[in-house]
């Protein structure tokens, strides 16, 4: 089958990029991103590539390069999936926040409007691509929904999970590990991965490109986001562990990470992980182990987000008590928003839930971070509701530029480990601070004696 039209459903952090780098590396296919978010396709098709509403490294020079030319972003989904062969579909599925599974599922009200627009206007055979991340046999859902549609057509159904970082994703679509690419084994099955895999390897080499059942990779993405998020929660919890011992993490991760049976990868302590799908992912596994009735499964993975949310509770308690078991009317700077660097996406940021403990505590927060808006920075408190917006607003302040930001604050909380935190003139800072001055490394990008010679009282991660 010769591709030589492609629709992608959802122009977020995974539809924007994923199909920008597709249309680079194809340029003999055309490929729209569609979206019912108007402000967002305005922001893709902004002259201004640096004004594009999602920031990752390289990724304005992939859309200024194949943008016009066979890239394009558009609001008109009907006629984008009527004229394609090939539509991905790259809508949210954020956790369920009520009925059934509520705190665990995955919401997937967005996927099934997805598959009744795709039935109501199709004029002709597709193959539908799974993007998102879903639960394991979401694809017989599709087709059964497809299958009592009345649509005349035959839908072939792929997945084909994103494996992308924040931060490096235009890399890790380049230079991919791997492409998986799960569907039936059937003749039009067989076909319709053949498609797909022709796509990637445009630039992909074959042997990194897999081909398995859909069952399979469907789960492999809840279960490879879930492993990575267990060492993540697993070197958090050696880094109390090293906190009561006098032992040093970053020594102990090192030691570990040369051991070619663990490697050196997500051995890096931290405040906690964030992002949408870590805690998403390892959540629907648990609601799926559940569901199976598979308890001792889903405890076990459980025990990877309490842990995490452990790790933001007791970075913030540290603050308090570090500063006199009080934080309250004291100016904390925080830099950092975005739950990492290189991106400026915050959901789930750490960043979110340690303002909100502290702003519990009567803190006064002063955020900065060099990609996340004030707006953003509201909206994510606001979503909490712990209180109301104004009395958000009053307490955590932003600021676009550091020039005052340090001045007579009591600790600086570091929550994304930007770069150019780290050639920040310290000693400058130091100056300008109330004594006894503290720095809250929750990324441990700071050397830390270096700081405490400069007078500053250092807390780090696990040291």
């Amino acid at each position: 089958m010769k591709i030589k039209n492609i629709c992608c459903i959802g122009a977020g952090y995974v539809g924007g990029p994923t199909m920008a780098v597709i249309a680079k590396y194809c340029p003999e296919i055309n490929v729209t991103v569609v979206d019912l978010n108007q402000d967002r396709i305005a922001a893709w098709n902004d002259p201004d590539v640096s004004k594009l509403p999602v920031y990752e490294p390289g990724l304005d020079q992939v859309v200024a390069e194949a943008r016009g030319r066979n890239l394009f972003f558009s609001t008109d989904v009907e006629k984008a999936i009527k004229d394609s062969e090939v539509i991905f579909m790259a809508v949210n599925t954020p956790t369920k926040l009520y009925g059934e599974g509520a705190g665990m599922a995955a919401e997937m009200k967005f996927v099934e409007l997805c598959i009744r627009q795709i039935a109501d206007v199709a004029n002709s055979d597709k193959i539908i691509v799974e993007k998102s991340t879903l639960p394991v046999r979401t694809a017989n859902v599709i087709k059964d929904i497809l299958k009592n549609s009345g649509n005349p057509h035959h839908f072939e159904i792929l997945s084909n999970p994103e494996f992308l970082a924040e931060g490096t994703a235009v890399q890790d679509l380049v230079n991919a590990d791997r492409v998986l690419i799960g569907g039936d084994n059937t003749e039009s099955g067989l076909s319709a991965k053949q498609a797909l895999v022709d796509i990637y390897a445009h630039w992909i080499p074959v042997e990194r490109i897999l081909t398995t059942n859909v069952w399979s990779s469907e789960l492999t993405k809840l279960t490879a986001n879930s492993f990575l998020a267990q060492r993540i929660s697993s070197i958090n919890a050696i880094s109390e562990l090293c906190e009561h011992t006098g032992a040093n993490v970053e020594e102990v991760a090192k030691a570990m990470g040369m051991d070619s049976r663990i490697g050196p990868k997500f051995l890096k302590p931290s405040v906690g992980f964030g992002g949408s799908c870590f805690q998403k992912d390892v959540l629907n596994l648990v609601y799926i182990a559940e569901s199976l009735g598979l308890q001792q499964v889903a405890d076990y993975w459980h025990q990877v987000i309490i842990q995490n949310d452990h790790q933001k509770k007791r970075f913030a308690r540290n603050i308090v008590r570090k500063l006199f078991n009080t934080v309250a009317e004291k100016k904390i700077v925080f830099l950092g928003w975005a739950f990492k660097k290189d991106t400026n996406d915050t959901r789930e940021s750490a960043s979110i839930y340690v303002a909100d403990m502290l702003v519990d505590e009567h803190a006064e927060i002063h955020v900065y971070d060099p990609k996340v808006t004030a707006e953003q920075i509201y909206s994510d408190l606001d979503y909490l509701n712990s209180r109301t917006p104004e009395e958000n607003r009053k307490r955590v302040i932003v600021h676009n530029y550091t020039t005052e930001i340090f001045h007579d604050a009591h600790a600086i909380a570091i929550l994304t480990e930007w770069d150019e935190f780290k050639g920040y003139d310290y000693q400058a800072i130091y100056k300008q601070m109330k004594k006894p001055a503290y720095i809250f490394d929750g990324r441990n990008i700071l050397d830390h004696e270096t700081i405490q010679q400069i007078g500053f009282t250092y807390e780090g991660i696990g040291n």
